[in-house]
């Protein structure tokens, strides 16, 4: 089931999400219906929070990425990268920090460089409640991050200077106001 994507002003947004247990109900449903809700929005990240949830919980899956020649290199990495992450901790950010035109399915319209460290080390519970600690690197590390920001009440516009963030203010606010147009479910705040 496509679930609506909370637009910019709802305070989920804001919220740092808290830890599930296995038995939380419908958690595999859940699972699928973000998915769906990811793809009919053409997104490759989803987070709870951005369906109204406050709980530590996102999902990607960077496949479509694999065809983009920007990628050609890491392609066969990609084009399987489908992931769940529950109750996900970062435990390290490492590398380089690279910039990136980020976007974000509750903030249409807007897009905008975001600088982050190339390389993660996170802990997580995949969908079927088993530990895992893994290190990723490139785009998958950026998509992960931004997920991540989401669980924690960050949307990627705090990561612009003061001077983007006046630039995108107007832009947010008509977000906020649902003065924008989307070919996906969305719910503005009201």
């Amino acid at each position: 089931m496509i679930l609506p994507i909370r637009a910019f002003g709802d305070n989920v947004l804001r919220k740092k999400a808290h830890d599930i247990e296995k038995d939380y109900p419908e958690l595999q449903t859940l699972i699928d219906n973000m998915f769906e809700t990811m793809y009919g929005a053409n997104g490759i990240g989803l987070a709870a929070p951005q369906i109204g949830l406050d709980i530590r919980l996102f999902v990607v899956d960077v496949s479509p990425l694999s065809e983009d020649e920007d990628y050609e290199d890491i392609a066969d990495e990609l084009k399987d990268f489908k992931k769940v992450f529950i109750n996900a901790r970062i435990l390290e950010e490492s590398g380089e920090e690279w910039k990136f035109n980020e976007g974000c399915l509750s903030i249409p319209e807007v897009r905008e460089d975001v600088k982050r460290k190339s390389t993660i080390k996170i802990e997580y519970y995949d969908r079927n409640f088993v530990k895992h600690t893994d290190t990723f690197s490139d785009i998958r590390a950026r998509v992960i991050q931004h997920e991540y920001d989401h669980i924690e009440g960050i949307l990627f516009t705090d990561h612009l200077s003061a001077l983007k963030k006046k630039i995108v203010k107007g832009k947010l606010q008509k977000i906020a106001n649902g003065e924008v147009a989307v070919s996906y479910k969305m719910r503005f705040p009201k």
